[in-house]
């Protein structure tokens, strides 16, 4: 007689990855909404309306933030399928998404969508098609953490989600004055001009922000890391480590240089800014990226014997 399966434990069934979908899947929807509702002179560097111009910005956004959270996801996942067609084709996916560090792909100054997007898309549609099937039939293992180590997940994402509140509300459309607290610390609505441009235009402009990519991706690093050290192939653990150890870096870079140059420099306090790494490149500040991100790697996110247990210790969230 066949023994009834064991309902899996929530820890087995790779929420995380699931969430992390979720996530971008509610700010494309948002997306698409703002920018089919309002016209492109309240938003940014598009030119289309209505349903195109909103199907266009979402698609863009998909080619972009979501490819960049795409390549941990994929190792997690095909390691947990443990299939070669799920390898193959999780190797196609990565490929796709890596398309969108190809020079040219994303061009800050004009979003609206481009043939070149559609490759990191496919592949980001594929990776979530992945997800799934390892939610479902992958195998099952339990995620290696510690209550410290989730309990400090929790508090930065709570700081991220204060620090992340104009860029939620402009994703949606509006702006925080008169918001009770947030509209006091942030400004968001008041007409200021553009740093090196001199057009005037709201301090956080209606519709999508970069500010927010970082936001996605750091949560996205919160989540995944709990689900690193299940990963039982050495040397995809090891890669997938320091590729969420740089994501980091390049989340909070990103947030914090949009966050600099609406809440500060636009506000005239200062007129040094912190720099563009919005795309890869040669420059002081991705090399200066790079080293932080090996000081994560190190002390958050190298791979330990997963025969020992969690240090209940800060510095070691992420050190699953």
């Amino acid at each position: 007689m066949q023994e009834p399966e064991t309902p899996r434990h929530r820890s087995e069934t790779l929420w995380e990855a699931g969430l992390v979908w979720l996530l971008f899947g509610l700010a494309a929807i948002a997306v698409f909404e703002t920018y089919w509702r309002l016209p492109p002179s309240e938003l940014w560097k598009v030119t289309g309306s209505g349903l195109v111009g909103g199907a266009g910005r979402a698609f863009v956004f998909l080619s972009f933030s979501a490819a960049v959270a795409a390549p941990p996801v994929l190792a997690i996942v095909v390691d947990r399928l443990d299939d070669r067609r799920a390898t193959v084709a999780g190797l196609v996916a990565f490929l796709l998404c890596a398309t969108v560090a190809i020079p040219g792909v994303q061009t800050p100054s004009r979003l609206d969508a481009k043939w070149s997007n559609l490759p990191a898309v496919v592949g980001v549609f594929l990776s979530v098609a992945l997800t799934v099937w390892a939610m479902n039939s992958g195998r099952a293992e339990r995620s290696r953490t510690s209550r410290a180590g989730d309990r400090a997940r929790l508090v930065v994402a709570a700081v991220l989600l204060v620090a992340s509140a104009p860029y939620i509300a402009a994703e949606l459309g509006f702006f925080l004055d008169g918001v009770p607290v947030l509209g006091w610390i942030f400004q968001t609505g008041r007409i200021r001009p553009e740093p090196g441009g001199g057009h005037l235009h709201a301090a956080v402009h209606h519709g999508h922000h970069h500010g927010l990519d970082g936001f996605l991706l750091a949560i996205g690093v919160l989540l995944l890391s709990r689900l690193n050290g299940t990963i039982r192939r050495p040397l995809l653990r090891t890669a997938t480590a320091a590729y969420l150890s740089l994501m980091l870096v390049y989340s909070l870079t990103n947030l914090a240089n949009d966050l600099w140059i609406e809440q500060v420099v636009k506000r005239g306090w200062t007129a040094w800014e912190i720099p563009d790494v919005l795309q890869p490149s040669a420059s002081a500040a991705w090399a200066a990226m790079v080293v932080v991100a090996a000081a994560f790697y190190v002390v958050l996110f190298r791979p330990r014997d997963a025969r020992r247990s969690d240090v209940a210790r800060l510095p070691h969230v992420a050190r699953e």
